[in-house]
């Protein structure tokens, strides 16, 4: 189609929107097709100056970039996400699309950043925290899924003038997109990031590690996961576009996320592990426990009893949680195998038909799972509180998207850091279970810290990676 005749199209779809417009300030959002162009690479371009930006990248399935606050919601507290459930509900629901009949993949999405705990406690390591749920419809939303791709805008409109504007902005953007076809961040010519000498994370650990052990092999609790931080000063501020872009060759089972919420200011990782996704109706939902590293082809795994029942308490538990919400859930006798980079884990797919219910009462059920909490929830969540001497901020929490047909997905925020400036914190844990061995568990938090660390160039010879430390 002529260039002059899709503008004219575009045109008129904001003009249309704008007559269709609930109240007198409407939500228009407006797409166009736009192929061949990588999300990833384009995140800076298509946010511009917009401090706000977002990344969601499964490829080869969804990949989505977004940039700036069309409209927001942030809030603490223990209906958080009953809260964001209607915020999403609400703001989808008033959003007027110029382009319904384009593909799933291009919906208008509410993108939701949660925190592990519903309250923060202000520890004085950590002064710097994060609101307990951050739900944004986006001003930018570039997304593919193959090779087809779509740009998407939102804005509030008053009158007829400004649905034209939000469209002429559409085209301007599209444009600029085509015309510089951002590069992989990988090729960039930059210098890797270095970092001075930082505290080794397992001085902090042992301590806590050793209570935890107690605590569980006592029977006062049946699981704990413990999380550590590794905090390191970098010589210049972080991007971690180029990282995640290496993580999307060696990790291509994982899903790729940023969340920078202000500039300098950015969550980022790799997860292998979904919370929920909700398709049409049905719920799939992934219990992922047990841990081996490079070298083992995961049939030690599989016989490692310690490691099959750390598993098997997540799988009932996720199951259990789906019964208590009222549905029927499905799951496979015995445990696959999920290869994530060097790391091997137990995984266990968990269906259900939803019943009507919603993306975010499920994920109010079952966060958090065994697989980053422990057992019993509510007394594990108090001693993390008690153990861990940092605000886990969105390590281990939900995050993803709601779209405009109540589709969803929910990844849990692990195999992730947070930069702000030049100090990058990373986080990672371990479940605990009777029987379990410091040794081993020290071994697994310094394999889970290496999927990012071991993507730094360090200038500093004094510290070793993660990974290959002695571990005493």
């Amino acid at each position: 189609m002529p260039a002059d005749s899709r503008f004219y199209d575009l045109l008129s779809a904001a003009e249309s929107g704008w007559k269709d417009r609930i109240g007198d300030d409407g939500l228009l959002s407006l797409a166009l097709p736009l192929d061949g162009i990588d999300p990833m690479w384009a995140l800076t371009g298509v946010a511009g100056e917009q401090t706000f930006r977002m990344l969601w990248d499964s490829a080869p399935g969804l990949s989505l970039a977004a940039a700036g606050r069309c409209q927001q919601l942030e809030l603490a507290g223990s209906r958080r996400f009953e809260l964001a459930q209607r915020f999403s509900d609400l703001t989808l629901g008033r959003l007027v699309d110029g382009r319904p009949d384009c593909p799933p993949q291009a919906r208008p999405r509410v993108l939701l950043s949660f925190s592990f705990f519903d309250q923060t406690t202000g520890h004085q390591q950590d002064p710097m925290t994060v609101p307990s749920v951050q739900a944004v419809l986006p001003c930018w939303q570039l997304s593919r899924q193959g090779r087809r791709g779509w740009l998407r805008i939102n804005g509030v409109v008053t009158d007829a003038a400004d649905a034209r504007h939000l469209a002429e902005r559409l085209w301007l953007k599209a444009t600029d997109l085509e015309e510089s076809r951002p590069a992989d961040p990988v090729d960039k010519a930059e210098p890797l990031w270095s970092r001075h000498a930082a505290l080794p994370w397992q001085d902090q650990y042992s301590g806590a590690l050793h209570r935890a052990l107690e605590l569980v092999n006592g029977g006062e609790l049946h699981k704990l996961v413990l999380a550590v931080r590794q905090s390191i000063d970098l010589t210049q501020p972080f991007d971690p576009l180029p990282l995640l872009s290496r993580l999307r060759r060696q990790q291509a089972g994982s899903c790729r996320f940023l969340w920078q919420r202000e500039a300098g200011n950015v969550f980022f990782g790799a997860s292998p592990e979904r919370l929920l996704s909700l398709r049409g109706g049905c719920l799939r939902s992934d219990a992922l426990a047990g841990t081996a590293g490079h070298g083992d082809d995961g049939q030690q795994l599989l016989q490692s009893d310690k490691d099959r029942r750390e598993h098997e308490l997540v799988v009932e538990t996720i199951t259990d949680q789906l019964r208590q919400a009222g549905l029927t859930p499905w799951r496979r006798r015995q445990p696959q195998l999920a290869r994530h980079g060097r790391l091997t884990h137990l995984h266990t797919p968990i269906t259900a038909e939803t019943g009507g219910l919603s993306a975010l009462a499920l994920a109010d059920q079952l966060h958090p799972t065994p697989a980053v909490a422990g057992l019993p929830r509510r007394e594990a969540m108090a001693w993390l509180r008690t153990l861990e001497p940092f605000e886990r901020g969105g390590y281990a929490a939900p995050f993803g998207w709601i779209d405009s047909a109540g589709d969803a997905e929910l990844r849990v925020a692990i195999r992730c850091g947070h930069a702000r400036g030049q100090r990058l914190d990373l986080t990672a844990g371990a479940g605990l279970v009777r029987g379990s061995i410091a040794e081993r568990e020290l071994q697994e938090v310094g394999l889970k810290l290496a999927v990012l660390a071991d993507q730094l160039d360090w200038s500093s010879e004094a510290q070793s990676s993660p990974r290959s430390r002695s571990i005493t």
